[in-house]
C-alpha cells in the first residue's frame, strides 16, 4: 500500500458478488476490476487491486447487491499479505479482536 492516495480499502465478499461490474465501472478511481476466475455460484465477480482506494464508498453504493462491497476508510490492523488457499494467491490478511491469532483474507473475508 504504497500509494499516498490511499485513504481506503475495498473488500468484496466474492460468494455474494453477481459480477455485475457496476462497481468496477462506478469507481473514479479504477482500484477495482472483473476477476477472471469464478465464485461458487458461477459468477466474475469484482477484486479489489490492492492500492489507491480513497474510501469514497461509490462502489458501495453502486452495488445492487446487500453486503457484497465493504468500503474501510482505513487499515489500522493489515500490515501483512499471506497465501490465501480460497484465492489461490497472496493477499492483504486482517486480524479481529474477538479472533486473536486468526488471519482473514481481505478478499473473500475467509479464514487463511
Amino acid at each position: 500500500m504504497g500509494d499516498k492516495k490511499t485513504k481506503g480499502h475495498v473488500v468484496v465478499n466474492i460468494e455474494e458478488c453477481k459480477g455485475c461490474g457496476l462497481c468496477v465501472e462506478a469507481c473514479p478511481v479504477n482500484v477495482l476490476y472483473q476477476s477472471e476466475k469464478f465464485n461458487t455460484r458461477g459468477y466474475h465477480y469484482a477484486q479489489y487491486k490492492g492500492d489507491g482506494c480513497t474510501g469514497c464508498g461509490i462502489c458501495f453504493y453502486s452495488c445492487p447487491e446487500p453486503g457484497a462491497i465493504t468500503v474501510f476508510k482505513r487499515w489500522d490492523k493489515i500490515t501483512e499479505k499471506r497465501f490465501c488457499k480460497n484465492c489461490d494467491g497472496e493477499r492483504f490478511v486482517f486480524t479481529l479482536e474477538d479472533k486473536p491469532g486468526k488471519y482473514f483474507c481481505t478478499a473473500c473475508l475467509k479464514e487463511v
